[in-house]
């Protein structure tokens, strides 16, 4: 299976993934995912927002046990952010059957859509549509960088849009979710392969538009220039030092300029911010004074300033009978906090969720050196299909 994913959309020039919501790689990717589920005979389904099930019993039975993550992937990111989790969860099943597992509910695996968020900008379409947290009205408003709207997209990819929106029925047979995934960062030791998530850090994404005036690059005197990026410098300088002095993270990691030539001062800026935190009030506070130290500066550069919050996600915190029942089933596993959202994150507000992280040794994600050894995803394998066993199989 990792062997039949690992070409799919991966740039000849980076090495890293471009699997974006609704795009060619996205379509094969879903192709896989389908063929996987038939293969098994499981029975295959594509809800009203393009996430995709496969399902071990009646998919509408009570307490339904899932598991699965996403196939999607940021500009130029590793192999291992989300498929790992899809991968791990076919495996699982695979290792149960052959354990001549009995399950006393139904089991599913999903991969749901538009995780990341790289190409509409919002994070979790598919499961925060599912669960409500986004609207019908609100994703219709979406936009790529070419100006395409995500139900444009989506009917492109052959996706019905019409129905997208919150899928309370689905998610109220569903009596948990697990999902694994790639460790983002470097807290599991080298005697232990795979972990259990504690909580997610709240985190957003905010767009600051720096608005100045365009002007020739060779005639305007310095003292007559509106310049935005001069602006939008100093605050990302600023963005770390706040970020620091915190105990939080900020990251410009995106920018768009116009007119965006060489020898043109530009008219506008547009820097979009993603911050964490291990609490809510520390991300307001650091987000606030980012903004304030933009627009104190803009006034010096006559740049006028603007913010708008583009998503939100509130501290998760893991159903805790659940996270410890992960635990026990483990043997005692180690319990890690996570600054990075993801779909167990949206759907903790309706369904008890919890996760497992496997091992990886440089903490390295969202880049092509991305990384986790064959052994610790086998591990991972085997405690996934532990967990499933406990959960499905009692």
């Amino acid at each position: 299976m990792w062997a039949e994913l690992l070409p799919v959309g991966r740039s000849a020039s980076s090495g890293g993934y471009r699997r974006h919501a609704w795009n060619a790689a996205d379509a094969e990717c879903r192709a896989w995912f389908e063929e996987q589920a038939r293969s098994r005979g499981l029975a295959y389904e594509l809800d009203r927002n393009g996430n995709q099930w496969a399902w071990l019993g009646d998919p509408q039975g009570q307490g339904a046990i899932v598991t699965g993550s996403h196939l999607d992937s940021v500009p130029d990111g590793g192999a291992f952010d989300g498929p790992l989790g899809v991968v791990s969860s076919f495996a699982a099943l695979d290792e149960l059957r052959a354990r001549g597992a009995e399950f006393s509910k139904p089991l599913a695996i999903v991969n749901f859509g538009d995780e990341e968020g790289a190409r509409f900008g919002v994070a979790c379409v598919g499961s925060r549509l599912s669960a409500g947290l986004l609207t019908q009205e609100q994703a219709y408003e979406l936009r790529d960088a070419n100006g395409l709207r995500l139900p444009d997209a989506m009917e492109r990819a052959g996706q019905d849009p019409s129905a997208i929106g919150a899928d309370a029925e689905r998610l109220a047979r569903i009596g948990a979710f697990v999902e694994l995934h790639v460790e983002q960062g470097r807290y599991l030791d080298e005697d232990q392969p795979v972990g259990v998530a504690g909580a997610i850090w709240p985190h957003g994404r905010w767009r600051f538009d720096f608005h100045g005036e365009a002007n020739h690059a060779g005639t305007t005197r310095l003292v007559d220039r509106h310049d935005p990026m001069l602006t939008y410098a100093t605050t990302v300088l600023a963005a770390r030092k706040k970020a620091r002095q915190a105990g939080a993270l900020a990251t410009f990691g995106k920018i768009a300029v116009e007119p965006n030539g060489t020898n043109a001062i530009a008219s506008l800026v547009r820097g979009w911010l993603d911050s964490r935190a291990a609490d809510e009030a520390t991300l307001a506070a650091v987000v606030e004074q980012i903004h304030q130290a933009a627009a104190e500066r803009g006034e010096r550069d006559g740049v006028k300033v603007e913010l708008v919050r583009e998503s939100y996600t509130p501290v998760v915190d893991f159903d805790v009978p659940l996270r410890d029942r992960l635990v026990a089933a483990l043997g005692g596993a180690p319990v890690l906090p996570t600054g990075a959202g993801h779909d167990a994150g949206i759907l903790a507000s309706a369904v008890p969720t919890a996760m497992l992280f496997v091992r990886n040794p440089s903490g390295v994600s969202h880049s092509p050196a991305e990384h986790a050894e064959v052994a610790d995803c086998l591990a991972g394998v085997a405690a996934l299909a532990d967990v499933l066993e406990d959960l499905a199989c009692q």
